[in-house]
């Protein structure tokens, strides 16, 4: 099993889970520190060629859903929706997941449409995209169309919706279980309710079906003071391990974790705590591995823009973010890629997201891969780890707040559960 030193590797794990016994008491501290206790062991060296265990999980050949890590080959996939996105409201947890450039725009707009001609784009390029997805071989899905404008009040907060783009946020399959995250903003509460038609469809068929505790996102769960005005305020509270979502109550986004297997790698970020971590750690016992990685990231939102396993071993490590821990994965054996600078320009509107996205690809299988049109250096990077692109234009969904992951999730891939490491 691979393991994990900490979380910000050395003392600051240990800080870390000082800080969290203090704030949230001795049960809270015990399960924190446990978590770093289990992700302390040194990394064992890979096998040569991912090897099947000797009782591998058995999945009816007629269960819809079943997929095992981020590269087999890709049969069905869930493809978001642009149509009637919104603007989230300009609240403690939007602003400490945008940049601060572009808060004037979501303090202009929050509630409202995003740009009408610029949704139209975008709706354009995902049809474009579900297209080129069907003549590669792979069943497309598509959440229900939802009116997100309509506002909604719960007992500890108020807030219009927001879309149904990023199927990676809130869907993940393990196996033939697809989980439903719980999230963390308050503007996505609801958003599950766009993909329940198609969860009850896989499950009649045989998948199971859980979703993890909803949040009741309350301003507990948040740093109302949340002191982020600068870059430098960013890096400055990331690398001190502070976030802008508390221990209040589990919160995660699917998209922060990235499947190899019976491994999964997490981090903690602004969307993901602790608490949310735990709860998948135990859920997905013993069969499966939950490891925390960490990032030298002013912003973490989702791990894959920033580390991205798009084969058994091999990995996309984004040069702005290095990985705290990434001598382990060098000495287990790995083979880290470090993509090339994006060629958007800087005037493209990314509200939600960084360049990084050209690195946010489907891998369709081993050897092909979905990718930006316009990012003409990362084909070459894919041509010469022999890998076919397939290239697709998403530059004005893109601004939406994902990539080509992230407007994904992958239903069925056609393999098995393997162990990648001893």
């Amino acid at each position: 099993m691979l393991r994990v030193r900490c979380l910000r590797g050395g003392s600051r794990g240990a800080e870390a889970a000082h800080l969290i016994g203090a704030m949230f008491g001795r049960s809270v501290a015990g399960w924190v520190q446990r978590a770093f206790q289990s992700t302390s062991a040194a990394a064992p060296q890979p096998r040569p060629a991912a090897s099947a265990d000797p009782a591998p999980e058995s999945v009816p050949d007629e269960c819809p859903v079943c997929a095992y890590n981020e590269w087999d080959p890709l049969e069905e996939v869930i493809v978001g929706r642009a149509e009637n996105a919104r603007v989230p409201p300009f609240t403690v947890e939007v602003q400490a997941n945008t940049y601060e450039k572009h808060w004037p725009f979501y303090q202009k707009y929050g509630g409202q449409s995003f740009p009408e001609d610029h949704l139209k784009k975008a709706v354009a390029e995902i049809e474009e995209m579900c297209n080129i997805l069907r003549h590669e071989g792979v069943t497309v899905q598509r959440p229900e169309r939802i009116d997100w404008s309509m506002e909604y009040k719960t007992p500890d907060f108020e807030s219009p919706g927001m879309y149904s783009a990023m199927p990676r946020d809130i869907l993940m399959v393990v196996g033939n279980e697809i989980i439903e995250a719980p999230m963390a903003w308050r503007a996505r509460f609801f958003e599950y309710r766009a993909y329940r038609p198609l969860i009850k469809e896989y499950f009649k068929k045989g998948a199971k079906w859980t979703t993890a505790p909803k949040p009741t996102m309350a301003d507990e769960l948040y740093d109302l003071g949340y002191p982020i005005r600068t870059v430098e305020d960013r890096h400055r509270l990331a690398a001190q391990g502070k976030f802008v979502t508390t221990e209040h109550e589990p919160c995660f986004d699917a998209a922060d974790f990235i499947r190899a297997g019976r491994d999964l790698f997490v981090q903690r970020s602004q969307v993901t705590n602790y608490m949310g971590i735990e709860w998948m750690r135990r859920h997905l016992a013993p069969e499966y591995n939950i490891h925390i990685i960490s990032f030298k990231d002013p912003n973490p939102m989702h791990i894959d823009a920033t580390f991205n396993i798009i084969g058994p071993g091999l990995v996309l490590s984004n040069p702005d973010r290095p990985c705290h821990q990434i001598e382990m994965f060098k000495k287990a054996g790995w083979t880290i890629v470090k993509p090339p600078v994006p060629l958007i320009p800087d005037d493209h509107p990314l509200w939600m997201s960084s360049k990084w996205l050209s690195m946010n690809v489907l891998m369709l299988d081993e050897k092909r891969v979905m990718v930006d049109a316009n990012e003409s250096t990362i084909h070459k990077m894919f041509e010469n780890l022999g890998i076919k692109t397939v290239k697709v234009s998403i530059r004005h969904a893109n601004s939406l707040g994902g990539g080509f992951h992230c407007w994904t999730t992958d239903v069925r891939r056609r393999g098995t559960l393997q162990s990648y490491f001893h």
